[in-house]
């Protein structure tokens, strides 16, 4: 197969149009023919506006076309495990936004489905193609910090921190909605890509804003997913690693990563509120210095950025799984990670509920 013959669709329209349908047409190896909406006439109409060729309202008639040979799968969580089942039963190669599902069972279902049908499966996990972070993998492998004392991760954003934003899926834990399934997926995977995996956790979770109001009525509805979350993990290595996550957080630091070490340390950071790609800068320094800016490498920088900031990492996702269908060979990252960041959602949950460490 060469790379010009991939022909892709989008389903869900919400982070799909701000990314992914601007993503795959710019991509030079992606043609992007369909689009998904729940509602035929929005379909038709986001199919209009980006110049898309077919407009669907199903997942069914997605897969059903014949130059439809990937689909990238945008919607909220609670739909991911049966679209995507759908795709994969298609033929037809996955991209998939993260959480991966609603639970590990599904997640590792998924996995084995993908495997079973040669079919090449890609989870979104954008921050191991954001240059500040490709090098602070970089100097980790190098042995920069030495042995690891600490590992501390704080996300703290205020993207929900007004509690008139009104009442949507994101309220409800049965559909997957969260801090820890927005941002902790995230923070799962990207640990164990720096650090390897963990052994144990410990984790608690807080609902802050315990009502918002109805979209339509205004009236006050229940909010029983978490948005304030708390985990302590264990490295194979036995470092620790304490994690901090919230969405409610006016004026909050914003995304943090700080590793000590008994030979160095190590900080990549951004205070950006609104876009979690832009602004990330890495310090560095040996023990018993004082920290310094690190220089990132032309060969990690970005061909081009984009005033959203999580378009141009995207399409090194898209690059690493396009290529990967072409040769028949494992993107980065692959299902299997969205497996292992979901084991961990899962096991944030039990621990919360057991109040005390779970093991990995």
């Amino acid at each position: 197969m060469t790379l010009s013959e991939i022909g892709v669709a989008v389903v869900g329209t919400g982070f799909g149009q701000k990314i992914h349908i601007p993503g795959f047409q710019i991509h030079h190896q992606t043609k992007l023919v369909a689009v998904q909406h729940r509602d035929r006439p929005k379909a038709e109409a986001i199919a209009q506006t980006h110049g898309i060729p077919h407009a669907c309202q199903t997942v069914e008639e997605i897969v059903a076309l014949p130059k439809v040979q990937a689909v990238s799968v945008t919607t909220p969580p609670f739909l991911h495990y049966e679209q995507a089942k759908t795709v994969l039963n298609a033929g037809k190669h996955l991209l998939l936004e993260k959480p991966t599902a609603l639970s590990l069972a599904e997640a590792e279902e998924l996995q084995n489905l993908a495997q079973s049908k040669g079919l090449v499966a890609a989870l979104d996990f954008e921050f191991r193609f954001v240059p500040t972070w490709m090098r602070l993998a970089e100097l980790l492998a190098e042995g920069f910090v030495g042995q690891k004392r600490l590992v501390k991760v704080d996300w703290l954003v205020s993207g929900r921190a007004d509690a008139n934003r009104p009442w949507n899926w994101y309220a409800r834990k049965d559909q997957g909605g969260g801090a820890l399934g927005a941002l902790g997926s995230h923070t799962f995977d990207y640990l164990r890509w720096l650090f390897g995996p963990a052994t144990r956790l410990c984790g608690s979770l807080s609902t802050t804003i315990p009502t918002r109001p109805d979209p339509i009525t205004g009236e006050p509805k229940p909010v029983d997913s978490d948005d304030t979350c708390r985990v302590w993990l264990d490295l194979a290595d036995g470092t620790p690693v304490q994690i901090t996550l919230s969405t409610v957080t006016f004026q909050g630091r914003g995304h943090w990563v700080e590793v000590y070490g008994d030979r160095g340390t190590l900080i990549l950071g951004s205070d950006h509120q609104t876009d979690y790609v832009h602004g990330f800068k890495l310090w560095a320094a040996p023990a018993g210095q004082s920290l310094q800016e690190v220089e990132i490498p032309d060969r990690l920088a970005f061909p081009q950025t984009y005033p959203d900031g999580r378009l141009a990492p995207f399409l090194r996702v898209v690059d690493s799984w396009v290529r990967a269908i072409a040769q028949e060979s494992s993107p980065m990252p692959t299902l299997a990670d969205g497996v292992y960041s979901q084991r961990l959602i899962d096991r944030t949950h039990e621990s919360h509920q057991k109040g005390g460490w779970v093991s990995l």
